[in-house]
């Protein structure tokens, strides 16, 4: 998952950060309301830590802009606010959860692994196309009931691609959704066509249909029908 987290208190940035990411998460940080918002103009993420207290603005701003650009991303709100107004306002904002520091690490996760399910799977611990299964939680990818073994970033392109059936993804949304913000550093997107032709034939080598169509020109479909 590719997460963004919004805290001033450096500490705790870089303690989340360091959990998130040994987790096989791609984490990106911000630290300020301006820092945020630079990133959010550049790239799309599956889940935003916020935190409410930043030095040069206000969380609650930030939550409303979300809104008001229709963003799909899922919001946690982590503060030492424990204040009831203040939940109903970045609730009411459309923040998916509201967690008071301090908290633990596994909490978080167990809370921000939640709120992707139910943006991309409908609250489903598994995900099913055809023949081709996912189990979120066990990360595994099934063909017909035979296990097949895929790389954490075939396994996340893969997810991707599922979740985003009949789309149409660029080369670069691809790119950055399992590299990061590091996307930009890349002197060409040409990788992302090895990564999609492994999967690809891992998933006929077990049986499976090929789903992927290619684009030109701009990038990959995964077929919706």
């Amino acid at each position: 998952m590719k997460i963004l987290i919004v805290e001033d208190e450096l500490s705790l940035q870089k303690s989340i950060n360091e959990y998130l990411s040994g987790l096989g998460n791609t984490c990106s940080a911000a630290g300020s309301y301006a820092q945020a918002l630079e990133r959010l103009d550049l790239y799309h993420y599956d889940c935003i830590l916020l935190d409410l207290g930043l030095g040069d603005g206000e969380g609650l701003q930030l939550l409303s802009y979300l809104k008001r650009t229709k963003r799909a991303e899922g919001v946690i709100i982590i503060s030492a606010r424990n204040s009831l107004d203040d939940k109903l306002i970045g609730l009411g904002l459309g923040a998916d959860d509201y967690l008071t520091k301090p908290f633990h690490l596994s909490e978080l996760n167990a809370r921000i692994l939640a709120i992707v399910r139910r943006k991309s799977a409908q609250g489903e611990h598994k995900i099913a196309f055809r023949e081709i299964s996912i189990d979120l939680d066990a990360k595994e990818v099934k063909v017909s009931g035979e296990l097949v073994h895929m790389t954490k970033k075939e396994f996340d392109l893969l997810l991707y691609f599922l979740a985003n059936k009949g789309k149409v993804i660029s080369k670069s949304a691809a790119v950055e959704h399992i590299w990061g913000d590091d996307a930009d550093m890349a002197d060409s997107f040409d990788f992302i066509y090895t990564h999609i032709r492994n999967i690809r034939k891992k998933l006929m080598d077990a049986g499976s249909g090929d789903y992927f169509q290619t684009v030109y020109g701009v990038g990959y479909r995964f077929i919706s029908e």
